[in-house]
């Protein structure tokens, strides 16, 4: 039986899954946090990239790794490494979660004329986690370490070239290469002028391999695949194929679906990424998901468990009351400067279950709206996959059946990109056209009956609809 591994580095920790390179059984797995200097925030926006590798290694004790024959790797996406001509590091890596670079984002959009231009070059608009926008921002506020870069890598990039022993090739994959900014998934090209745009001069950056490509060999002998970004492994550890879309609930949703084609959506609200099999994974967000629920929890004294029980304690349409969820602002629809609004208040609807069900329904609403904006793109979506801890509460269950109007996978809790890494190893490996079929075990489908749960569904996104277009009329040409 042959053994692969994948390795999945993300912004605080480190994963590691050993699968059956036939059938991606999970053999073995560990994790380790990513060490942090004393005093650090664990959501710190730089980290030595050194720490990556200390976690890989306290992940990978144990006999973790024994037998392996071919290697994984994904990482958080939009990140910058910048090594100057002799490979060595300038200063510490810069994450995708790091601030600072919104001004930068906004010059860029404005330096080449606005969204449109951007999305014809790159098949998206630049945003702040973009690794071009702190390119940008390290040009204005560090201008002698942006002269020394000469040479820019991802965190995936680098483990990689960690792993195979600093080779004088460096590479990538088209999935990670289309969060940069300045690699077009639409022409499978990189774009040496926007890089001058933003930093001031050409860069060298990492060869883009085919996604059953390898990288090469460690000095041990082990294969390691092209590797990739998270999402995309995410969607190959998942198993997906066209017509299949993701809901991730973090404290932003996630959207994205497997699409044969790039999207290319000149009002910015749709994000064209590669992903890690040859196709594309177009991407819409929200800007509000769970955070929408835990802050309802919080004014009404109780956790999540109890918000989902008060939820399915009322009835769909929460007895008129509709949440318009934009706590935080939001991006899909792109109302930025926008507060959350509570409509429907009546005496018979002025109750927490109300209340709570109105939450639940009006942060699905919300994320279904953002599905309908890749449909109106031509993406099939044909089921949904529904991930994140509050993607498992019943109540968000329910809903989610009833509005999204096609089945609901709930796929088990699990380390889903170190399995899509462990994955591509297992393709490199085989060299087959497509990657090896791996089951993914204990799936919960959730099918809407088209009697009652698509109805009763039609009804609550219209009730939402209806608040969101008196509300804020600007969104009424959008849907």
């Amino acid at each position: 039986m042959a053994i692969v591994a994948g390795i999945d580095s993300s912004t605080t920790r480190t994963r590691i899954v050993a699968c059956d390179a036939e059938t991606g059984a999970v053999l073995r797995d560990g994790k380790a946090p990513h060490p942090l200097p004393e005093g650090a925030d664990a959501r710190g926006t730089e980290v030595d990239p050194q720490t990556w590798l200390h976690s890989l290694g306290d992940a990978a004790t144990g006999g973790l790794l024994e037998g392996v024959t071919a290697i994984g790797v994904s990482a958080q996406q939009h990140g910058l490494i910048g090594l100057d001509a002799g490979g060595v590091l300038v200063r510490p890596a810069l994450l995708w979660n790091d601030p600072r670079s919104a001004g930068a984002a906004a010059a860029l959009i404005d330096a080449l004329g606005g969204p449109a231009p951007w999305v014809e070059a790159i098949g998206s608009v630049p945003s702040p986690t973009y690794t071009i926008a702190k390119l940008r921002w390290l040009a204005e506020f560090e201008p002698v370490s942006a002269k020394r870069i000469a040479e820019v890598l991802l965190p995936h990039d680098w483990l990689i070239w960690q792993l195979l022993g600093h080779p004088r090739r460096r590479t990538t994959d088209r999935g990670d290469a289309s969060g940069t900014g300045y690699w077009s998934p639409v022409t499978g090209e990189y774009r040496q002028d926007l890089i001058k745009l933003a930093i001031g001069h050409e860069l060298r950056v990492p060869d883009v391999l085919g996604p059953a490509e390898p990288a090469g060999h460690t000095p041990e002998g082990l294969l390691i695949s092209a590797g990739t970004g998270d999402n995309m492994a995410a969607a190959l550890g998942l198993g997906l194929r066209p017509g299949d879309a993701v809901v991730s609930l973090g404290g932003n949703g996630t959207i994205f679906a497997v699409h044969e084609q790039a999207v290319v959506d000149v009002t910015g609200a749709i994000s064209s990424f590669a992903d890690a099999t040859g196709r594309h994974l177009p991407m819409a967000g929200t800007l509000n998901a769970a955070q929408v629920l835990r802050s309802t929890a919080a004014m009404l004294g109780c956790d999540l468990e109890a918000l989902s029980d008060l939820a399915l304690q009322s009835s769909p349409g929460s007895y008129g009351l509709v949440l318009l969820p934009y706590l935080d602002g939001e991006r899909t629809p792109k109302l930025p400067h926008a507060a959350g609004t509570l409509t429907g208040l009546r005496a018979e609807s002025m109750g927490p279950q109300h209340l709570a069900r109105a939450a639940v329904e009006g942060m699905l609403c919300n994320v279904a709206e953002a599905l309908d904006v890749l449909r109106g793109h031509g993406v099939p979506v044909g089921r949904v996959f529904l991930l994140g801890a509050v993607g498992r509460l019943p109540a968000v269950r329910e809903v989610a059946r009833q509005l999204f109007g096609v089945p609901v996978v709930i796929p088990p809790p699990g380390a889903h990109a170190a399995r899509g890494a462990a994955r591509q190893a297992a393709w490199a490996l085989a060299r087959t056209p497509e990657p090896p079929q791996w089951e993914l075990p204990e799936v919960v489908t959730l099918t809407p009956d088209p009697d009652q749960d698509l109805p009763i569904g039609n009804a609550v996104r219209q009730q939402f609809k209806a608040v969101r277009e008196q509300i804020h009329p600007e969104t009424a040409t959008t849907g």
